[in-house]
């Protein structure tokens, strides 16, 4: 898989395309990119298309500002018409999720099915389980950053998180080492106060296919997020996969398992469009 380059305004965004099939569109999760997707997506009968997000992998942060997931998904949206992806399923982890949500609402046209692993949002903006996130951005702003993540590893959300959620505390320890940590934390701290502008009204309107994975042992991604939506979300099909906290290994088998399946079950008549 070859990446490319895609302009929105001042951005320059990598985006990636590969494989055969039905026209999958999926997108990692705040701070991942390309290679995250890679490890939760199954390669074979699907033509895939990833947009790293502003900022995140080889892509470029841009002046626009402040980031948002409708910025996002728009970013994504541009992607796909010119990739001419015109039905597709939209699917994403975490951040990516509530990406594909916006997406499945506001431009249900263009969507033939929704895959969302382990959203981390429902209905509301600035959730609580996003406020070690939030934390993290700030303690970046405001101090140098071995200081800054001293502090966090001993606050005592950061104490609660390395005992509750080991893989959880790894990823945001990740964000004090990134190089780009002290512009990337504008885009954390942008991104954990917003949400995907879908009403629980609206996604008990949708009516395409929907997939929800979930796992246990995720603070930043609490399974009750899944079972919420997949409650909510019309003949939403709901699979508890392994946690990563207990075994990675198993987790993104597990993961490529249930989107092989769903994917499987979807027919080409779905995607032209209407």
């Amino acid at each position: 898989m070859g990446q490319k380059s895609f302009k929105r305004g001042d951005a320059e965004l990598a985006i990636y395309e590969d494989g055969q099939g039905l026209p999958v569109i999926f997108q990692h999760g705040l701070g991942g990119d390309e290679a995250q997707v890679a490890q939760n997506v199954p390669t074979s009968a699907i033509h895939r298309l990833t947009l790293e997000c502003r900022g995140h992998g080889a892509s470029s942060l841009g002046n626009a500002r402040p980031f948002s997931i409708r910025m996002f998904a728009e970013d994504v949206l541009a992607a796909a018409t010119e990739y001419r992806f015109d039905r597709f399923v939209i699917g994403g982890i975490s951040m990516g999720a509530a990406i594909a949500l916006h997406l499945a609402h506001h431009h249900r046209h263009r969507v033939a099915g929704l895959v969302l692993v382990r959203p981390a949002w429902t209905f509301e903006a600035s959730p609580g389980n996003l406020t070690p996130i939030r934390a993290v951005a700030a303690l970046i702003r405001s101090h140098p950053i071995e200081e800054a993540k001293n502090r966090f590893v001993a606050s005592e959300t950061g104490r609660r998180i390395a005992a509750e959620a080991p893989d959880n505390f790894s990823s945001l320890l990740g964000y004090f080492d990134r190089p780009d940590a002290l512009a990337f934390a504008s885009v954390l701290a942008d991104i954990a106060a917003d949400g995907p502008d879908v009403s629980e009204a609206a996604a008990a309107a949708l009516s395409v296919p929907t997939l929800i994975i979930g796992s246990r042992h995720d603070a930043i991604h609490p399974l009750s997020c899944a079972q919420t939506l997949a409650n909510v979300i019309p003949g939403a099909s709901f699979v508890e996969v392994t946690a990563k906290a207990i075994d990675k290994g198993r987790h993104f088998a597990e993961v490529q398992d249930a989107i092989a399946h769903f994917l499987a079950a979807q027919t080409p008549r779905s995607f032209i469009p209407s």
